[in-house]
Order: structure tokens, then C-alpha cells, then sequence
């Protein structure tokens, strides 16, 4: 697909290419897209209807559980149905606003993500290390305030990304974003003026929410596992143990896939574009393809109760 050298001045229309260098496999990579996506939005709302459903899960963890299975049916539904109507149905054109929007959802969704882990890591610190405590602490006004900070906390961060894009950035060299969905650095790419106030507005905003909750969850399991070692009865520590292996892998898929696609994109310059695009892609699937399947498997109680509604 050619690229129009020609400055633009606010285009209405924007074209996203899919994955450059990959356009006639497209059909193909979206299959297992799809896949993912359907799991995700099985296994995730399965969860949540579990959780609702059943009164002793009301509790501070499946209630943050509840919330990241909820965002992440929103975060996989922003991005795979534009994705595969690219692959698929060759409907590569997306308004200009709607890209801004589908930019301000992905990355706002992902920051909740991010928030709503730390609250998990939190919880699990003081549901261990102070349990006699935790019942007093972790309210539910109080889990209901750490939703609303998270969230907030989230779309404030971005909002400023969107509104220096759809206000300082007027001119554009193309409409044709070499993306397979509207991410930050690849609409700001497109403009014919000094992005350097974006870029470091985006890195900021990555840095800031990801660098904080990273150094605080990372401090909360530190203290865990310290706790966990002192207990003087084995079955205590496997109790504790467990009820952190999950929270643990998902932190793990969510962080190592998201710095790996950054560090890729940001400083592979000799790796191909198409291995950046489908980095960023998976990085966006995975977490809410495997987070369902993660505590699925790994916690008794939503097993259990899976087990007894399709036995039943």
C-alpha cells in the first residue's frame, strides 16, 4: 500500500493497514485472534456471573477479580472486532475521532488493569500479613473507593494524550497507520509536526502507571513471601502459598508481555515491523485470554463452583 507524501490537514479518515509486511496472511493470523477473543469473553464473563451469583464470593479478592475480568472484556472487545474486520473483511478505514476514541479506551483500560492488579497485590499483603486485620481494612466501601481511584485515575492519565493529539496535531504526512489498531505512538507518527510533547506525555503516562504499581506490588509480595517464611506450620505456608500463585502469574503475563512489546518497539529499530505489530497485538489478547484460565484453574473456589454449575 502506498503512502501520499502529501501533508494532510486533520484527515476525517484513517487508514490502518493490519500487520505491514503480513497482508496476504492476515485471514489466517486472525483466526487464532479470534480464538482468544472468545475465550476471553466466555471465560471472563463466566466468571463474572460466578462471582455475582454466588454470595460467598463477595468477598474483597473476587470482587478485584470481578473488576479485571470486566476490564478485560472491555479491553479485548476495544481492540479485536476493529482488528478482524481488517483481516477479514478488508474494512481497513476508521474515522479519525473513533481512532481517538478506540486510543483513549485501550490505554485507559490498560492503566485500570494495571491499578486494579496493585489493588489485588494489596489486598493479598494485608489479608496475610495482617489477617486479623484484613476484614476491617479491606471494607467494601473501601474496595468500591479503590475501583472508582483506579478508574479515574486511569482515564485522567490518558485524557491528556487525546486531547494534545486532537488539538496541537494538525497537519499529518499520511493517513495510512501502519498499525493493526489505534495505539499512541502510531497516530503520533502520522504528524508532519513536532510530536516530542506527545511522545514524552506517552512514555510519561506508561512510566508513571506501570512504574508505580510495579515497585508497589513488587514491595507487597516481598513482604508476603517474608511473612509466608516465618509461619511455623507447613500447612499455613502452602495455604498462603497458593492463594498467591495466581495473582502471581497474572502479574507476570501482564508485565513481561506489555515491557517486552515497549522495549521491542521502542528500541528494536532492526527488527521487522510486522514482530512489533504482533507483540503489541498479543500483548493487548493475552492477558484477558489467560487471566480467566489462570484463576480458573488455580483457584478452588470458582473450580469448584464451575464444576457444580455445568454438572448440574
Amino acid at each position: 500500500m502506498s503512502i501520499s507524501n502529501i501533508t494532510v490537514l486533520m484527515p476525517s479518515v484513517l487508514t490502518l493497514v493490519g500487520i505491514p509486511g503480513l497482508e496476504s496472511v492476515q485471514c489466517w493470523i486472525g483466526i487464532p485472534f479470534f480464538a482468544m477473543y472468545l475465550v476471553a469473553m466466555i471465560g471472563n464473563s463466566l466468571l463474572l456471573s460466578i462471582i455475582i451469583s454466588e454470595h460467598s464470593l463477595h468477598e474483597p479478592m473476587y470482587i478485584f477479580l470481578g473488576m479485571l475480568g470486566a476490564t478485560d472484556i472491555a479491553l479485548a472487545t476495544s481492540i479485536t472486532p476493529r482488528m478482524l474486520g481488517i483481516f477479514w473483511f478488508h474494512m481497513p478505514e476508521i474515522y479519525f475521532d473513533s481512532c481517538l476514541l478506540q486510543m483513549w479506551l485501550i490505554h485507559t483500560f490498560q492503566c485500570i488493569e494495571s491499578g486494579i492488579l496493585l489493588a489485588m497485590a494489596l489486598d493479598r499483603y494485608v489479608a496475610i500479613c495482617y489477617p486479623l486485620r484484613h476484614a476491617a481494612i479491606f471494607t467494601h466501601q473501601l474496595v468500591t473507593q479503590i475501583g472508582t481511584v483506579v478508574t479515574l485515575r486511569a482515564a485522567i492519565l490518558v485524557t491528556p494524550c487525546l486531547i494534545l493529539i486532537k488539538c496541537r496535531l494538525k497537519f499529518y504526512h499520511t493517513t495510512v497507520v501502519s498499525h493493526s489498531y489505534c495505539e499512541h505512538m502510531a497516530i503520533v507518527k502520522l504528524a508532519a509536526e513536532n510530536v516530542r510533547v506527545s511522545k514524552i506525555l506517552g512514555l510519561f503516562v506508561a512510566f508513571t502507571v506501570a512504574g508505580f504499581d510495579l515497585i508497589f506490588i513488587t514491595l507487597s509480595y516481598i513482604q508476603i513471601f517474608t511473612t509466608v517464611f516465618h509461619l511455623p506450620q507447613k500447612e499455613a505456608k502452602l495455604k498462603a502459598f497458593n492463594t498467591c500463585i495466581a495473582h502471581i502469574c497474572v502479574f507476570l503475563q501482564f508485565y513481561l508481555l506489555a515491557f517486552f512489546s515497549f522495549f521491542t518497539h521502542r528500541f528494536g529499530s532492526h527488527i521487522p515491523p510486522y514482530i512489533h505489530i504482533l507483540f503489541s497485538s498479543i500483548y493487548l489478547l493475552v492477558p484477558p485470554f489467560l487471566n480467566p484460565l489462570v484463576y480458573g484453574v488455580k483457584t478452588k473456589q470458582i473450580r469448584s463452583h464451575v464444576v457444580k454449575m455445568f454438572s448440574s
